[in-house]
């Protein structure tokens, strides 16, 4: 049976949107989930959380006339179960046939699609230059974005294509058009909406450096090249040419207080070096991110906070809820930081996780490439992104 069109269960049951599910995991109550999706697509990535039980069994499982009671012990008990699958239809069938058995279940409207929707934005409390900076954060893949408003205007830094309409929005609300969108460098985990707001009236930026990897669109918007500013009402935003994690790498300081890494510094971790230039070139793109780091980056004030492109499950949200830090802190609590240069390099290519889920053709999107519409777009960054090295080798923990 296609997991589009299962028929509507014949008990009524109850859904939980993927916002009200985030906020059950949020204010730290015990939730349980039954995934139903492939196990395939569960073990690549699902829905986590230390107050979180999850159990996965496939929807098919549950296709037949009842639910037998060796499947049933598959199931785990909840107040109420989470059922969800990949958009909605399947586990609301599945719950129907749970509820049938005698189990309290919600089922999750729009599946794991509709939580890979969810994009919250949290003011960056710590930050002490010009105007208000803004941190948005989708918890289904750990990206992070950047919104600085100052007198009017307004800045995002690795915008979302999926998330466009949200950037103009956001800004309108806050009393300020949306003037630039910037991109730190050719994303490998998910489709950049620099473009998509260039041709919405923001000036797209991207590094002057990575326009030799091939960017097909480089004349259409505009570059960023190291010690460029731009000015954002009152705040200025400064580049930062920061090459290791791919050669294009570009950092922002942001009003002279933070200095969105990208995928350089994580508040957790490090750059994975493989991306770009694959295993043989990973060493020496290692030694280059070590360099940017010690003489680019930890020259910066102490006081500084690094904001990161994404944040995985070992990261810890600061007081105010975002995933940014004092570099202080980081030299403190990161041993990569401290190690010389062939320490650094070991460690950052020991155990690297798996690269991010379809990561060559979103590359070739971010390119120009290849040519891919927004349906596309979104089914071709579902998943973890991966980015980082592995954070066990990197810190003091």
């Amino acid at each position: 049976m296609d997991a589009d069109a299962f028929p509507t269960p014949d008990v009524e049951v109850e859904s939980l949107t993927p916002a009200e599910l985030k906020s059950r995991i949020d204010g730290g109550e015990s939730v349980t989930i039954l995934d139903t999706r492939n196990t395939s697509d569960f073990e690549e990535w699902h829905i986590e959380g230390s107050n979180v039980e999850i159990a996965n069994v496939p929807y098919f499982e549950f296709i037949g006339e009842e639910i037998d009671g060796e499947l049933l012990e598959q199931v785990p008990e909840g107040d109420p179960l989470v059922v969800l699958c990949a958009k909605g239809g399947a586990s609301e069938y599945v719950a129907g046939e749970l509820a049938q058995a005698g189990r309290d279940v919600v089922h999750l409207a729009e599946g794991m699609n509709g939580w890979a929707r969810i994009y919250e934005r949290h003011e960056v409390t710590r930050y002490d230059g010009p105007g208000t900076l803004y941190q948005y954060q989708r918890p289904s893949s750990g990206c992070l974005g950047y919104l600085l408003v100052s007198a009017g205007e307004a800045a995002v830094v690795d915008p979302l294509r999926e998330f466009t309409d949200r950037y103009l929005a956001d800004a309108e609300d806050l009393g300020a058009e949306l003037t630039y969108a910037f991109d730190t460098h050719v994303h490998a985990d998910h489709v950049s909406g620099v473009r998509k707001l260039d041709e919405a009236g923001v000036t797209g930026v991207i590094p002057e450096n990575a326009v030799p990897r091939g960017v097909t669109y480089a004349d259409e918007v505009a570059t960023a090249a190291d010690g460029d500013a731009f000015q954002v009402g009152d705040a200025e935003v400064e580049t930062v040419y920061t090459p290791g994690h791919t050669s294009g790498m570009t950092s922002y300081l942001l009003g002279g207080s933070l200095l969105a890494t990208g995928d350089g510094l994580f508040t957790e971790s490090v750059a994975r070096p493989d991306l770009e230039e694959g295993d043989e070139g990973a060493p020496d793109a290692a030694r280059q991110l070590y360099e940017s780091l010690q003489n680019r980056v930890l020259t910066l004030d102490d006081d500084v906070l690094v904001g990161g492109a994404h944040f995985s499950d070992a990261a810890e949200p600061a007081d105010d809820g975002t995933y940014t830090a004092p570099i202080g802190q980081l030299v403190e609590t990161m041993d990569a930081l401290t190690a010389d240069e062939e320490e650094f390099v070991e460690t950052v290519l020991a155990d690297m996780p798996p690269r991010p889920a379809n990561y060559e053709t979103i590359i070739a999107t971010n390119l120009g490439q290849h040519e891919a519409d927004d349906d596309e777009a979104f089914e071709l960054e579902l998943g973890p992104n991966n980015c980082a090295a592995s954070q066990d080798a990197l810190t003091g923990d």
